[in-house]
């Protein structure tokens, strides 16, 4: 059997009480004798006990260690991440994820089946701390939920959360080097990292899903509420406008007059649907997340014209896909 090596990284900001269910989860891994895996915290400035947290579970997992990142951020947090590891393959783990119990056997084996490709996701299950209000369920792609079936399948971007990354895939597509957005920067609900490490990736390498790779994402109640979800769909919108751009095709110009067109188009859409809901006496919780979405949109236009010429310039076309 060939032998594979895979670092999962964790990174973590005060989340301890979750951070210590996701560890237990990892502590029962089933992993076969050829797998060499190792698991690293991030601890990106933690107030909280997670110190306490990551040192109880050391004592009985001889593969787990810590290490501190000072800059604020997932961005630079997952980089820390992955400077402080060797392994061939990069394990993006949330701190609020657990895996199944054989979650990183199934990765490896997927990874040894496809050395070449660039990027691995599995299946993502929402986990609810409470049941949430019916409406919620439409918006699963607010909490990186990932469903495409069973089996594996070709895919052109994965969510973050355990997105497992060949390192070769992530040196060779220059994210190592310069990273271009943000995210998740304290309890600042930013958005587009993700998007960029897998549409950078995707540029040059075949990314998978295999549903063999089951995780649940734990979501708590406060993260249900209608202010939450209109803040993440407001950050998924910069997030779209990015990652439109990365994939652009064109001169900056058109791209200009692209994003704007659409821009215009969903401001109109999410109009009509807020004048229909007051002639109707009622307001929807819909209208109100799709204009936060179209909001983030605009607002990642005007961070983009706002960029220096070189960072728009080297942001813009960057995940064009391979021909």
């Amino acid at each position: 059997m060939n032998q594979i090596s895979i670092d999962l990284i964790i990174c973590t900001y005060n989340n301890a009480v979750l951070l210590d269910r996701i560890l237990e989860a990892i502590a029962i891994q089933e992993v076969s004798p050829h797998v060499h895996w190792q698991v690293l915290v991030v601890n990106n400035n933690c107030t909280d006990n997670t110190e306490a947290i990551v040192a109880k579970h050391i004592q009985s997992q001889k593969n787990l260690r810590m290490v501190i990142e000072p800059i604020q951020g997932l961005t630079p947090a997952r980089l820390c991440g992955v400077q402080n590891t060797s392994g061939d393959w990069i394990a993006f783990v949330d701190d609020d994820c657990l895996l199944a119990s054989d979650w990183v056997e199934q990765s490896a084996k997927f990874a040894l089946a496809h050395p070449e490709c660039g990027a691995i996701g599995g299946r993502v299950i929402l986990d609810w701390e409470i049941p949430p209000p019916a409406y919620v369920l439409n918006y699963g792609y607010s909490f990186a939920q990932q469903e495409h079936g069973t089996g594996a399948k070709l895919l052109s971007c994965l969510v973050g959360a355990g997105l497992v990354v060949n390192r070769k895939a992530l040196i060779d597509c220059g994210w190592v080097d310069k990273q271009l957005l943000a995210d998740r920067v304290g309890k600042k609900l930013i958005s587009g990292g993700d998007v960029e490490i897998a549409l950078r990736i995707a540029a040059k390498y075949d990314i998978w899903y295999n549903s063999d790779c089951q995780l649940r994402h734990i979501i708590p109640v406060r993260r249900i509420s209608l202010e939450y979800i209109k803040k993440i769909n407001f950050g998924l919108g910069s997030s779209k406008l990015f990652g439109d751009s990365m994939l652009w095709h064109s001169s900056y110009s058109s791209w200009l007059l692209f994003t704007i067109f659409y821009g215009l188009r969903d401001l109109i859409t999410v109009s009509i649907w807020a004048l229909t809901a007051i002639r109707k006496g009622k307001a929807t919780n819909e209208v109100a997340i799709f204009y936060s979405f179209v909001k983030g949109w605009w607002v990642g236009i005007w961070r983009l014209l706002m960029m220096e010429y070189s960072e728009r310039q080297a942001l813009l076309g960057c995940a064009k896909v391979r021909d």
